[in-house]
């Protein structure tokens, strides 16, 4: 049937007779029709032959509907809306294209596109190269955590210089080290994405970006923590709580990295020995490395809760370690503001000058914070220093807590000058 199919049409539509299907065509727009089926299922349709066809085809508008419609709701698919998407597919189909065709192109298109987004294919290089890595959890988190949240949705290969520029110039505001590692991480990343020629990644964002020139010129830092300072994180900690408190004590009393502590396992703690080894796979040396620890270190790894996973400091009972370190951080600054510019590393150094201070041997001192020997050293001098190594970390953590808590034992070593 022809008419000029109006709103007032289409709401005064019904459901076809049992096992038909009425079908309405417009005279405003010649071969668009709306069908109903005998189940209330209406629809926008175009049935024209697509050129070089021997027969037309039907091809569906839009979006379905169920009829009879409320009046007093807008129709999802508006007739103005069918009348422009038909005058549109009838070109199309006049040039050859077939509309089905052409969705089902845009529909892989679109699939493509989701597939390679930078969240997607960081996945997939974290899947397929950092997995076997060292740092693998401290480059996925910085992928979960800083880039993926900022570039996730952008196309992998259209994410910009300028981009790359904008997030690192904001994360190096307040980390300038952070954003010299994110740098890292991102021109790793798309190195390895360029070598799959999947992506369509003709060039890295990376490329012509110069680090010193964003954050200036790398320079070494000596900053230490004074006595005063040492007491007043070791203060704070005390109201903290697990796993944030005994964390940082930890990483205070054993001088190792961040992550080497943050991401400590019971299977690597040995208390009655008092041991800790650190695996191979986990040190920056790739050797392992054997911390004896100091009664104090040793009693609070006691009074430690036990969970059913591997970690030690964990939220998640011990399937995944912690790693909302600035988060922690944010927390000790608010209630030390005396204590200014530091950061976690700070207390390893402090360490070591400590060790330095207490007339520990530079070989011995070295060996505790696992530098490595160098030359022959390396080669012949085999000793393990366990003895030696336990002495330092017992005299470190002496001193500990002769400043942070000076009612204790009176058996400490006292510094009396600090390098």
């Amino acid at each position: 049937m022809k008419t000029l199919i109006t709103d007032r049409t289409l709401r005064g539509l019904k459901p076809a007779p049992a096992g038909k299907r009425t079908v309405l065509w417009d005279t405003a727009v010649p071969g668009l029709c709306v069908r109903v089926t005998d189940k209330g299922a209406a629809s926008f349709n175009v049935m024209r032959r697509v050129k070089g066809e021997s027969a037309p085809v039907r091809r569906m508008l839009g979006i379905a509907w169920t009829v009879p419609f409320p009046a007093s709701q807008p129709l999802p698919y508006p007739l103005t809306t069918a009348r422009e998407d038909a005058r549109s597919m009838i070109l199309d189909m006049s040039r050859g294209i077939d509309p089905k065709a052409k969705r089902e192109a845009v529909r892989e298109a679109e699939a493509q596109s989701a597939r390679e987004t930078f969240a997607a294919v960081a996945k997939e290089f974290l899947a397929d190269h950092v997995v076997k890595l060292r740092s693998a959890r401290e480059v996925a988190a910085a992928f979960e955590n800083e880039l993926i949240p900022i570039l996730g949705k952008k196309p992998v290969a259209s994410v910009s210089d300028p981009d790359v520029t904008r997030l690192l110039k904001a994360v190096a505001k307040d980390r300038p080290y952070q954003a010299r590692h994110l740098f890292a991480f991102l021109s790793k990343f798309y190195k390895w994405a360029f070598a799959q020629r999947i992506y369509g990644i003709t060039a890295s964002p990376c490329a012509a970006i110069s680090m010193r020139d964003l954050v200036g010129k790398t320079v070494p830092r000596s900053r230490t923590l004074n006595d005063d300072e040492l007491a007043a994180v070791w203060r704070v900690t005390e109201g903290l709580g697990y796993p944030a408190g005994p964390f940082i004590r930890l990483l205070l009393l054993s001088g190792q990295r961040l992550r080497e502590v943050a991401q400590m396992e019971w299977s690597e703690v040995d208390l009655a020995k008092g041991i800790w080894t650190i695996p191979a796979e986990r040190m920056k040396a790739d050797t392992a490395h054997v911390v004896p620890l100091a009664p104090q270190a040793a009693a609070i790894l006691e009074s430690l809760p036990r969970w059913t996973g591997a970690f030690v400091f964990t939220t998640t009972d011990g399937r995944k370690p912690i790693a909302n370190f600035d988060g922690i951080k944010k927390k000790l600054d608010a209630h030390m503001p005396e204590v200014k510019a530091w950061r976690f590393h700070d207390l390893r150094r402090s360490m070591r000058a400590g060790l330095s201070a207490l007339r520990v041997p530079d070989k011995v001192s070295e060996l505790c914070i696992a530098h490595t020997q160098k030359g022959l050293h390396k080669v012949y001098d085999q000793h393990a220093y366990l003895d030696e190594k336990r002495h330092a970390f017992e005299a470190w953590a002496n001193h500990v807590l002769a400043i942070c808590e000076p009612g204790g034992p009176n058996n400490v070593i006292h510094i009396a000058a600090r390098g």
